[in-house]
């Protein structure tokens, strides 16, 4: 059974959560603090995560730093935190999603069943290796090495976003493919994933980041990846 650490002090919140994904087959566990999340993560290996951020021992961008350290499931962020800044905050550390409470209990369970299917199916198996002059991306292995031979670590998130782009090197795709590809077909507005990700890219692999050559953006177009 798929297993689903929900990580919220509020128990109306909590309440309506399990209620709700143990009706769709979810097992679930829930915690009310970051301590207890940390520990759960490590002891329960669940399959997905719903976090809060606000905690009452620690910011939940806290836990979600050092989750992103250890392990590659997915988290889906939900807060009443409405500001861009923290949304960007959560994905740019690593979230793969964020939902702003209140939301549409369908909504959500939309966005569960995307993240686990996106996480079951993220081969790349017989994709070939991207190369240029600043770095490799080996998608068969996950390994992203820079020129001087250091090795880069990717999200999963940040391989489909790059793996979509990689298959026609140089050619432009657009926000919708993208976003249709990497996190699937209901995603049309989230436009501003992509800024975050593509951002957080360029600081990891680009020589200048403020200046990208490889990771380029058309305005008001798509991205293009450029050997």
């Amino acid at each position: 059974m798929t297993s689903i650490l929900v990580v919220d002090d509020e128990p109306a919140m909590t309440r309506t959560l399990r209620i709700n994904l143990r009706a769709r087959g979810y097992d679930v566990l829930i915690v009310g603090d970051g301590r207890s999340a940390m520990q759960a993560v490590t002891e329960d290996a669940p399959d997905l995560v719903l976090l809060d951020l606000g905690l009452p021992d620690r910011d939940g961008v806290d836990v979600l730093a050092w989750l992103r350290q250890r392990s590659s499931l997915p988290v889906i962020v939900i807060s009443a935190r409405h500001e861009s800044d923290d949304k960007v905050e959560a994905l740019d550390l690593g979230a793969d999603d964020y939902v702003t409470k209140p939301f549409g209990m369908d909504e959500l369970m939309a966005r569960i069943r995307s993240a686990l299917r996106r996480s079951h199916t993220d081969s790349f198996h017989g994709q070939p290796t991207f190369t240029c002059a600043d770095f490799a991306l080996n998608f068969a292995e996950r390994r992203a090495e820079l020129a001087d031979g250091s090795v880069v670590r990717l999200t999963p998130t940040e391989w489909r976003l790059l793996s979509v782009l990689a298959r026609n090197p140089g050619h432009l795709v657009s926000h919708a493919d993208m976003l249709g590809e990497v996190w699937g077909p209901s995603y049309r507005r989230e436009s501003h994933y992509l800024r975050v990700f593509a951002n957080q890219l360029r600081r990891k692999l680009e020589p200048c980041p403020d200046t990208p050559v490889h990771l380029v953006t058309e305005p008001g177009q798509g991205y293009r990846l450029v050997p």
